[in-house]
C-alpha cells in the first residue's frame, strides 16, 4: 500500500507577487461582475434612469442601484479574492504570514479588476464619442444636452417646419444650463431666447417668454437632480469598491486556508461515491 501523498509544496525561490494567480482572480471577478451587470440591464436597473432625464428616477431607485452595487461588489470580489487565494502556490510559511500574503493578493485582485474595468470603460467612452464626434463644430449640441433633452423639445415646438435646428438647440442649451448656477439665467438671455423661440416657432413674443420661463424652472429643477444623482452615483461607486477590497482580502484569506487544509467547502460530490 503507497503512503499518501504530501501536499506540494514550493521550494527555492519564489516571487512574493504570484501574478498568475492575481490575473486569474481579476478575470473571475471581471466576469462575475459582466454577468450580474447583464441580469440588471435585462430587468432595467441601474444606477441611471433610461429616461433621457432624471424626473421619473427617485430616492428609492437611487437606494436600491447602491444596495445593487454593493451586492456586486460582494460577488466579484468575493470571488475573484478566493480564487487568488486558493490558487496561489503552498510556501511553507509561518501560517500568520501566509494568510496575510494570501490577504495582499486579494488585495491585488482588486486593483487589476479596477484597472482593467477602467481601462474598458475609458475605451469605451472613447469609441462612443469618436463615433458621435461633431462634424460641425460649435453646431453641434452640448454635452449636457441630454440632461435637459425634453425640455429643449419643448422649447422649439410649433407650427413651423424647421430644417436644421441643431445650432440653435445647442445655443438654447448653453443658455438653459446657467439655470442651475447661483445666479440663473441673466435676463438678457432670457429675452433672447424668448425672441429665438417666437422665430422658430412662429408663435407670439408673450407665449415664447411664457415658455421660456416655464422651461427655464424645469430645467433648473432637472439639472438639479442630475447633479444629485451624479453625487450619489460617485459616492456608491466608491462605497461599493471599498467593501470590494474588504471583501476580496477576506475571500482571500478564506480561499488560503481552504488550500492548506485541501478543502472543497463550496460543493459536496459524496453523493458520487456512493
Amino acid at each position: 500500500m503507497s503512503a499518501a501523498a504530501e501536499p506540494l509544496r514550493v521550494t527555492g525561490v519564489v516571487s512574493h507577487v504570484q501574478w498568475p494567480v492575481i490575473i486569474a482572480g481579476a478575470v473571475g471577478a471581471a466576469g462575475v461582475s459582466f454577468t450580474l451587470h447583464a441580469f440588471a440591464a435585462g430587468v432595467g436597473l441601474a444606477v441611471a434612469s433610461t429616461a433621457p432625464t432624471w424626473r421619473d428616477s427617485s430616492w428609492g431607485l437611487w437606494l436600491l442601484s447602491g444596495l445593487y452595487l454593493l451586492f456586486v461588489a460582494l460577488c466579484a470580489f468575493g470571488v475573484g479574492g478566493y480564487i487568488a487565494g486558493r490558487m496561489r502556490a503552498r510556501l511553507g510559511l509561518d501560517a500568520r504570514e501566509m494568510e496575510f500574503r494570501d490577504g495582499l493578493h486579494g488585495l491585488m485582485v482588486w486593483a487589476l479588476a479596477i484597472l482593467i474595468t477602467g481601462l474598458l470603460a475609458l475605451g469605451a467612452a472613447a469609441v462612443g464619442s469618436t463615433a458621435i464626434a461633431p462634424s460641425g463644430g460649435a453646431s453641434q449640441s452640448v454635452a449636457g444636452e441630454n440632461v435637459i433633452a425634453s425640455e429643449l423639445d419643448e422649447l422649439f415646438r410649433g407650427t413651423r417646419v424647421i430644417t436644421d435646428i441643431t445650432y440653435r438647440r445647442a445655443e438654447a442649451g448653453r443658455i438653459l444650463l446657467k439655470s442651475s448656477s447661483h445666479k440663473g439665467v441673466p435676463d438678457e438671455d432670457r429675452r433672447y431666447l424668448g425672441t429665438l423661440v417666437a422665430a422658430a416657432t412662429g408663435i407670439t413674443l408673450d407665449d415664447a417668454d411664457a415658455r421660456v420661463s416655464r422651461v427655464i424652472d424645469e430645467s433648473a429643477t432637472e439639472l438639479k437632480r442630475a447633479r444629485t444623482a451624479a453625487v450619489l452615483q460617485a459616492f456608491f461607486i466608491g462605497a461599493a469598491l471599498l467593501v470590494g477590497a474588504a471583501v476580496a482580502w477576506f475571500a482571500a484569506c478564506e480561499g488560503g486556508r481552504d488550500r492548506e487544509l485541501d478543502r472543497i467547502p463550496v460543493w459536496d460530490w459524496s453523493f458520487r461515491r456512493r
